[in-house]
């Protein structure tokens, strides 16, 4: 009796977590760390041993997202991406998970602070004290 609670328990947890993931969506930062940080860092940088290797771009950098669009981050990202003959990427991943990669991966995208204040006129940048 004990195994069959077990099993039902189980089983319900099981089907609230498929049904929790069907209402909110794929977890865009999980997939991320389990799928790509090997390659790309936790920080999006590339600066992995793998990263360096593969010539990863830095995806912090607003330039690397300037230089293609959402279609072709999806599916580079599905079929890969061939690197000196080695195919990279390629995940066999429901659609709806790579796009949740996908928009994880934008929000490492450092932010431009905004310029430093011009220094007095007639000052040439030297603080008076």
């Amino acid at each position: 009796m004990e195994a069959m609670q077990k099993s039902m328990v189980f089983a319900t947890s099981v089907l609230m977590f498929t049904f929790a993931a069907a209402v909110f969506g794929a977890d865009g930062k999980a997939l991320y760390a389990a799928n790509c940080v090997k390659c790309h860092d936790a920080d999006g940088k590339g600066h992995t041993k793998l990263g360096k290797k593969l010539e990863i771009r830095d995806f912090t950098l607003a330039e690397t997202w300037n230089s293609f669009d959402d279609e072709e981050a999806f599916k580079a990202v599905k079929n890969g991406i061939k690197k000196d003959g080695e195919l990279i990427m390629g995940y066999k991943l429901p659609d709806e998970d790579i796009k949740a990669m996908i928009d994880y991966m934008k929000t490492l995208q450092v932010k431009p602070s905004s310029a430093a204040p011009a220094a007095p006129a007639g000052t040439n940048g030297a603080v008076r004290q």
